[in-house]
């Protein structure tokens, strides 16, 4: 019966993501309902990620290891900078902490609004399974075709409120690139390698 109502909800999202795209997906708007039925059938990733937040002010970059899971705990190990090498946040059920060496500090349930380096991959996530497809093209990089997917509120306008972009792989559908911006200024990029589902 869950099984049922899984396959339910993925074939109303699917709808409503093809709505969103004009109602009838060809090229660049097919691959974008297939990559989201993939993404939805996931049980989670593994990757490496370089993530840049830019508070206006003050920018930071930071590498990380990730291991997300859907359901159950999500782990994001930094990797650099050095002198916070080895800080480990655990993300689980809207709540997260940190932890080094053992020793862990709370860090309370997780802003909605995904402008936290360590929220931003989940965010980007939830963002390619649910959230609404303003714009779908093939864009051309140095390394060759990627898809890009944009997703904001169905109301605004571009560069209106909370917007997210997300770059794939048209081959292998890996997630290369997703960026969250606010207002139109990109507050968190994350850069994606080694990218690689679990099932």
């Amino acid at each position: 019966m869950r099984r049922r109502f899984g396959l339910c909800v993925l074939t109303i999202t699917l709808c409503l993501a093809l709505a969103a795209c004009g109602g009838g997906a060809t090229g660049a708007e097919q691959l974008a309902l297939d990559i989201r039925g993939e993404y939805l059938a996931m049980e989670g990733c593994t990757a490496q990620l370089t993530v840049t937040a830019d508070y206006g002010q003050r920018v930071y970059e930071y590498g990380l290891d990730l291991e997300y899971r859907r359901e159950g705990e999500s782990v994001l190990t930094v990797t650099s900078p050095d002198a916070v090498a080895g800080v480990t946040a655990r993300l689980k059920d809207g709540s997260g902490y940190l932890e080094y060496d053992g020793v862990w500090v709370e860090t309370g349930p997780l802003d909605e609004s995904g402008m936290s380096p360590m929220e931003a991959v989940p965010v980007l996530l939830r963002y390619a399974t649910e959230g609404f497809i303003a714009e779908c093209a093939m864009e051309e990089t140095g390394e060759g075709q990627v898809l890009r997917v944009i997703c904001r509120d169905p109301e605004a306008k571009a560069g209106e409120g909370q917007e997210c972009s997300l770059w794939f792989d048209p081959d292998s559908h890996a997630l290369l690139r997703g960026e969250l911006s606010q207002d139109g200024f990109t507050v968190i990029q994350c850069v994606f390698s080694g990218f690689a589902t679990m099932e």
